[in-house]
């Protein structure tokens, strides 16, 4: 009796939790931010940054109307970006708000920094260029911006994974590398589009090596995610990031074999252009379908503290 009492003793006392959450509502928070507003936002960030590198190297390669045209792109890009950062706080004073601290910890603090010290760049850099007055300071802000671009292009990786979101914090070794990719090939697009057909030969390659490292980066990201890699390949997500790959794929091959041609460069451009936005919104949805669900946040945290108290 004694010992079928210590057995019984030993036995759960309440059933084994079930991941579903109280009334069926999410364990976090999903994200409160407009997708066309903060999806746009990290696309149109990406295009600027990466397009500032490309210029800076456009230039220094003697390849002066693409370099230009990249300048000029690059800062629409990023006042774009601005304003639909803008647009979803509100109000512009929060925006301001934002540097009245400098927190190195932050990513949002940082990012805020590294806007208001990109912009003015870009700015410059653009209008030295359309106008051709004040060379030696254009090639200094040119360089500037350029140095700025690839923290510009990438930094919004790092602010959505330092979030709890599955899809995105679980990613965060991955996610600034498929950020940096995507705004090379989308920058790459521009120049396709923007620059002329004798001037497209970086940008051809820059295209390839692009689209080479983003389906490296997602499958990284992916394998990592586990079980939660299933909101990047299902839903709206999957859609978006499946259009992605196709059109990223499309504007690399276009752009490495018939390239030479213009036609084929400005339309191998917007197959870029879009294939980037498409995983910057695709992305973004994925984020918001992990943490609408309960399992995305309580199967990892379960399966990682049952391998932790099993070792």
């Amino acid at each position: 009796m004694k010992g079928e009492g210590r057995q019984r003793g030993q036995q759960p006392m309440v059933p084994r939790a079930e991941f579903e959450s109280y009334y069926g509502r999410p364990v976090i928070k999903p994200p409160s931010w407009s997708a066309t507003d903060i999806a746009g936002y990290f696309f149109l960030g990406g295009l600027a940054g990466a397009g500032s590198v490309l210029a800076a190297a456009a230039q220094l390669t003697g390849h002066d109307r693409t370099a230009t045209a990249l300048k000029v792109s690059s800062l629409a890009a990023v006042s774009c970006s601005a304003a639909a950062l803008v647009h979803d706080l509100g109000r512009p004073a929060r925006f301001a708000h934002m540097l009245r601290v400098f927190k190195p910890t932050s990513p949002m603090s940082m990012g805020s920094w590294l806007l208001s010290a990109y912009g003015p760049l870009a700015g410059a850099a653009a209008l030295t260029a359309v106008t051709g007055r004040l060379p030696k300071a254009g090639s200094a802000v040119t360089g500037g911006a350029a140095v700025l671009g690839p923290a510009v292009a990438t930094y919004t990786a790092v602010l959505a994974a330092d979030t709890a979101v599955p899809a995105w914090h679980g990613a965060h070794r991955e996610l600034p590398y498929l950020f940096a990719a995507s705004a090379t090939a989308a920058a790459a697009g521009m120049a396709l589009v923007t620059g002329p057909s004798a001037e497209s030969a970086p940008a051809r390659c820059a295209a390839v090596l692009a689209a080479t490292a983003e389906t490296a980066a997602t499958r990284a990201a992916e394998q990592r995610l586990g079980m939660v890699a299933e909101t990047y390949r299902e839903g709206r997500a999957g859609t978006l990031l499946r259009a992605a790959r196709v059109l990223t794929c499309a504007g690399a091959v276009g752009a490495a074999l018939l390239g030479r041609h213009r036609p084929v460069a400005a339309a191998s451009g917007l197959a870029l252009l879009a294939g980037s936005a498409c995983t910057r919104f695709g992305v973004f949805a994925a984020g918001v379908a992990s943490a609408e669900d309960p399992k995305y946040t309580v199967v990892p945290q379960r399966e990682e503290a049952g391998a932790g108290s099993g070792s």
